[in-house]
């Protein structure tokens, strides 16, 4: 899963992305409104956390715009602004959530897994496709047997992103904007790396699900059973 976070306090917005990448999330941060609108519009995110009061565009303006273009993207208002009227404001704007500064960690992390639930996209603590199981507790891949191995943070993001799209193809493309970020220098070769650690760690746990490869255009988990 993918966050926008449109937050001007910096320390407070160092902070989250900090806990967000903890907490297996990738996170783009940005402390305008203007800033934000354009990330949002962009399409790649899975969820947007917004302040209210932002330089260049409010966090209310940046919602309606959203909302009229159509753009349904969970939106959760992280704001000071703690009047009644204020949240009953924003709620009827079509944001999704509102919670007030200061607040506590552990709630913001469930208001997020609720939001994500309501999307169908809840985390199980493990996922499987044939033999090949991702423990998304414990950051691992394990086959049927029980041998296991270790992921670091971005091997476990990609192939996150194909087990819960099995058996469809995931783009380059679609892999960078992603993991990596639609603003980010990252190029196909950064993803072809990652794809072949993931292949090798796959290779020694001797299961029959792989990556496979369609050329020119990007790569899908697939049961090594499947015609």
């Amino acid at each position: 899963m993918r966050i926008l976070l449109v937050e001007d306090e910096v320390r407070l917005s160092q902070a989250l992305v900090e806990i967000f990448q903890k907490n297996k999330f990738g996170v783009d941060a940005v402390y305008t409104g203007t800033d934000g609108l354009e990330y949002a519009q962009s399409g790649i995110y899975d969820l947007i956390i917004l302040d209210i009061m932002l330089p260049g565009m409010d966090g209310m303006e940046i919602l309606r715009r959203l909302r009229t273009d159509k753009n349904q993207v969970p939106v959760l208002f992280l704001t000071a602004k703690d009047d009644v009227a204020d949240k009953v404001n924003g709620l009827d704007t079509g944001a999704d959530d509102y919670m007030t500064k200061p607040f506590s960690t552990e709630e913001l992390l469930a208001r997020i897994r609720a939001l994500t639930r309501r999307r169908g996209e809840v985390k199980e603590d493990t996922v499987v496709v044939g033999d090949l199981i991702l423990n998304v507790k414990n950051c691992e891949l394990q086959s049927i047997k029980g041998d296991s191995v270790k992921l670091s943070l971005k091997e476990y993001q990609i192939i996150d992103l194909l087990f819960r799209n099995p058996h469809q193809i995931i783009t380059k493309e679609r892999i960078i904007e992603k993991i990596w970020g639609g603003d980010s220098d990252a190029e196909y070769n950064n993803v072809e790396v990652y794809i072949s650690f993931l292949r090798k760690k796959i290779s020694a746990l001797k299961v029959t699900t792989e990556i496979r490869t369609a050329r020119g255009i990007g790569y899908s988990i697939e049961d090594g059973t499947r015609l």
